[in-house]
């Protein structure tokens, strides 16, 4: 069986834009699950939170399986907030894909497989492997440098408390020194693997060089003991991603294009067959993340009996839905149900309802943005 490639995402920089709800860090409770009146980027909306704070628990717990969870208000009312709260609670690296209904229908793919994509968006994996690093002080950085040409050779001596050595420096290292302007005093890492020097910060033992130094410098103690040591490193990457990049030989490239297409079956059991055996090794694990479906009334009824079923996987992520609409008609029926979700599926869901915002909560919120 071919070995699935997996790529480090975490080197990607992703462009950190100001959007809608680029400022919700939480849902901003206390330790008794009280929605405290404005508290990480929340304002208002106290029942709402107060109630997504107790599912938010059930997820730490695992206890919600097989479940859903529905927000249902007026357009305005911060359901999409909400949604984004519970992801930023659960951690940094949880996933969060959000989606808005009326999206599966306009993307060049059958609909079930654009649910599949997202639920695999929605699923991250962390991957533990060891890794061997040098870590030290800079003490001094011998770069020979021929007039009108890239340097190729240069020397690097780093220490510890214990120990000193010099290390050579290739063209690529050399030019990552001068990108990132290390000098003697810093303190830094190297990657064994891959020759990546990362800046850890400024040497304590230095601190009294500086006369002046920006709010970003940071410093560190000098490391103690060996150069080269043994560090264990995660990625967190989604199956999506993993999906991707083995469905095809450029997949690494349709993965930035977002040209990714149909995924057949076959590759995404393959991945599914070695994820397990990593897991039974102890390699990696499961993050299930947050797959946020806004206008959850535009998917028919093809849609929901795939998410029916989608909701009793063993990795499923906690699927939270959005809908401003009362009784209504699903989609693809003649039946009208409450916000237009087949009732089998709407007795699956947990439901959250918001209330329109006040005056005074709506300057408070762009008070904060």
């Amino acid at each position: 069986m071919v070995e699935p490639k997996i790529a480090d995402v975490k080197d990607v920089h992703r462009l950190e834009r100001i959007g809608a709800h680029s400022h919700i860090r939480g849902l901003g409770l206390d330790d008794a699950l009280d929605a405290r009146m404005v508290s990480q980027g929340m304002v208002g909306q106290n029942k709402a939170r107060r109630a997504a704070g107790v599912i938010l628990s059930m997820i730490e717990e695992a206890k919600i399986a097989g479940r859903a969870v529905l927000i249902a208000g007026q357009p305005g009312s911060g359901k999409t907030a909400i949604a984004m709260g519970i992801a930023k609670a659960l951690g940094d690296d949880t996933p969060f894909t959000s989606l808005a209904g009326s999206e599966i229908f306009s993307l060049e793919m059958s609909k079930t497989e654009a649910l599949t994509q997202a639920f695999r968006q929605s699923i991250g994996i962390r991957i533990r492997e060891e890794a061997e690093i040098i870590e030290g002080e800079v003490v001094e950085i011998e770069i020979e440098q021929v007039e009108g040409k890239v340097a190729t050779f240069g020397k690097m001596t780093l220490k510890t408390t214990d120990m000193e050595t010099m290390y050579d420096l290739g063209a690529k290292m050399i030019e990552q020194v001068q990108k990132d302007n290390i000098q003697a005093g810093d303190v830094v890492t190297i990657d064994k693997s891959t020759g990546k020097i990362t800046l850890l910060g400024k040497s304590f033992a230095r601190s009294k060089d500086y006369d002046a130094m920006g709010p970003q410098t940071r410093f560190v103690q000098c490391p103690d003991g060996e150069l080269q040591k043994r560090k264990e490193v995660v990625h967190t990457v989604n199956l999506h991603e993993i999906d991707v990049i083995n469905s095809r030989s450029q997949g690494f490239l349709a993965l930035f294009a977002g040209d990714t297409g149909e995924i057949k079956q076959e590759v995404r059991e393959q991945i599914d067959q070695k994820v397990t055996e990593w897991r039974e090794e102890g390699k990696a694990e499961i993050v299930p993340g947050v797959l946020f479906i806004d206008e959850v009334h535009m998917l028919d009824i093809e849609c929901f009996s795939f998410l029916n079923r989608a909701l009793e996987m063993e990795s499923a992520p906690v699927v939270i839905m959005a809908t401003n609409r009362g009784i209504t008609k699903i989609r693809g029926t003649d039946y009208k149900s409450p916000h237009g979700i087949p009732l089998d599926l709407l007795d699956r869901a947990l439901i959250i309802s918001t209330e329109p915002y006040k005056e005074k909560e709506v300057r408070k919120i762009l008070d904060i943005r």
